[in-house]
């Protein structure tokens, strides 16, 4: 596995965006310890995921870039007293189909979507590249870079899983928002961490997010 003084892991950057599904969370936990270890991110948020973050973490999001790119970095900083570094984060409007990562010559590690939603995830799968965030996943799926799904819905229907069939063929991870608790969480933020390990692990970044079978116990990082 890449750590992080892995050279070339630190040299490209990695897409993560963020759907309307429910569990935000995900999406900015994960935003943190990508940021935090000095990874480079480019960020892109559907409309939905707006409104979602705003009802569930009260977290307001813009979609405006140089809107987002602030609050985010001011959300993280103040949650956690730990200054990052704004060099290492990009952000994109949902609908800029002219942005870097709309184009298979612009070197990314790959994409983790988290959460995915049902509607982004058969867009996806049907190849309707209209927004920037479909285009970016069908870019990983062209280039054969790797594309992690985090879908957040219950229970699914037969297009659903279709749709995650069609998906998983074409060479993209399905990674669903499903947390083990055999590590004994005690805390929500616990149940969050293993899934965002879970994600980290599929581009072999190492991490201490949650306590792995059999390994002696590590406590998180806090995040509320």
């Amino acid at each position: 596995m890449n750590d992080l003084t892995d050279s070339n892991y630190l040299k490209f950057p990695i897409t993560i965006a963020i759907t309307g599904a429910s569990g935000t969370i995900y999406g900015i936990r994960i935003l943190q310890f990508l940021l935090e270890n000095n990874y480079k991110v480019e960020l892109v948020i559907s409309e939905s995921a707006s409104k979602v973050a705003l009802d569930e973490l009260n977290v307001s999001l813009s979609l405006n870039p140089e809107i987002l790119k602030e609050q985010v970095l001011s959300y993280l900083e103040l949650k956690n007293n730990k200054k990052i570094q704004r060099v290492l984060l990009n952000t994109w409007a949902h609908n800029d189909i002219a942005a870097s990562i709309s184009s298979g010559s612009y070197r990314t590690l790959g994409m983790i979507i988290i959460p995915t939603s049902m509607g982004t995830l058969g867009a996806i799968s049907s190849g309707t590249s209209d927004n920037l965030i479909t285009r970016a996943a069908d870019v990983c799926l062209k280039e054969r870079r790797k594309l992690v799904l985090v879908p957040r819905e219950m229970p699914f229907n037969t297009i659903h899983l279709e749709n995650l069939l069609k998906l998983s063929k074409m060479g993209a991870i399905i990674a669903p928002a499903s947390p083990a608790f055999y590590h004994k969480p005690k805390e929500l933020i616990h149940l969050v961490d293993f899934v965002v390990g879970k994600a980290l692990d599929l581009f072999g970044i190492e991490h201490s997010m949650f306590k792995r079978w059999k390994e002696e116990s590590r406590e998180p990082a806090i995040f509320q």
